[in-house]
């Protein structure tokens, strides 16, 4: 069996000692089935051109040891000049939002007529990071449909509540929620995913990990008292959950359709609808985290188990 080498993609300026990355790649690097392992960071302003999408080398550095946050992001910083991508067999992407609008069709010339693996792959990134992907899925979400404009949206929320969401949004950013079809609206900058709101919400939404269609774990984000959004970013607090029987039918689903698209790593988000059940709410395919804190939460190797399907999904696509 070859020992794979790896480029991980990351942008350090947004980290914190929370961050899944230093936690995945120090597995990752231990792995014997792993040769090598460079990380390049977008916040590295030497690498401006390269995250743009215009082609240019990325700089980066060797895993040579255990990595750590940094607050002052030497090893980023003081990067060296890489080998072009295609000398990689993985590229790994842990990039966060926003990705520049060239960047992931430029990535995929870059590696293109080469034997590189990007994981996630792009395509399947953009396809399933707008909100309209879940649009395929009427049997496990609550009762939605695209809306344009605001009369459409108007019209849905006769049936009942409804929350509005921008379709390539993120972090719980620019949601409206409409109560009424006579409520004043500040603002309709559509199209919108529209959504049955649920007045479950305060039960909280699960996070459930996805590596390769295997579910590893999950934790349940509880909004702060007297909100109904449940992004840990806006005030919530996570405890780690069990998976139920229908989220298990669920991701099992769902699974081959996200494979199908190169996704390996994915976040699949719950919530409780008026029956009782848990439904899906929202998919995630763009550097999903929350991994360390999984294994301290189930007492299981919730990052071994990662870095295995990873190398999994790896050896089977290559």
């Amino acid at each position: 069996m070859k020992r794979l080498t790896f480029l991980v993609l990351t942008d350090h300026s947004g980290h914190s000692d929370q961050n899944s990355l230093y936690a995945l790649v120090n597995t990752l690097f231990a792995d014997h089935r792993c040769a090598r392992v460079d990380l390049a960071s977008r916040g590295n302003p030497h690498n401006e051109a390269f995250f743009a999408g215009d082609g240019a080398r990325v700089r980066g550095f060797t895993v040579n040891e255990t990595v750590h946050f940094d607050p002052e992001a030497k090893h980023f910083n003081t990067a060296d000049t890489l080998p072009e991508l295609t000398a990689y067999d993985v590229v790994w992407l842990r990039l966060p939002h926003p990705i520049p609008e060239d960047f992931f069709p430029k990535l995929r010339a870059l590696v293109s007529g080469s034997q590189t693996l990007i994981v996630n792959d792009p395509s399947g990134i953009e396809a399933t990071s707008t909100k309209a992907f879940l649009t395929q899925f009427p049997d496990w979400t609550p009762p939605t449909r695209i809306v344009e404009t605001e009369r459409e949206a108007r019209d849905f929320a006769r049936r009942h509540p409804i929350v509005l969401k921008p379709l390539r949004a993120y972090g719980g950013q620019g949601i409206l929620r409409m109560n009424h079809p006579e409520e004043s609206l500040s603002v309709f900058e559509g199209p919108y995913l529209a959504m049955k709101f649920l007045k479950n919400v305060s039960q909280g939404d699960k996070r459930i990990l996805v590596v390769n269609g295997k579910i590893l774990a999950a934790s349940l984000r509880i909004p702060p008292p007297g909100e109904w959004l449940c992004n840990v970013a806006r005030g919530g607090t996570s405890v780690g959950a069990e998976v139920s029987p229908e989220e298990e039918d669920m991701v099992t689903a769902l699974a081959p359709e996200l494979l199908s698209r190169g996704i390996c790593f994915a976040g699949i988000d719950t919530l409780v609808n008026d029956g009782g059940q848990r439904v899906l709410s929202e998919i995630n395919t763009l550097s999903i985290g929350g991994f360390p804190q999984a294994e301290v939460q189930t007492g299981r190797p919730i990052l071994r188990q990662a870095i295995d399907e990873l190398l999994n999904y790896c050896y089977d696509r290559r």
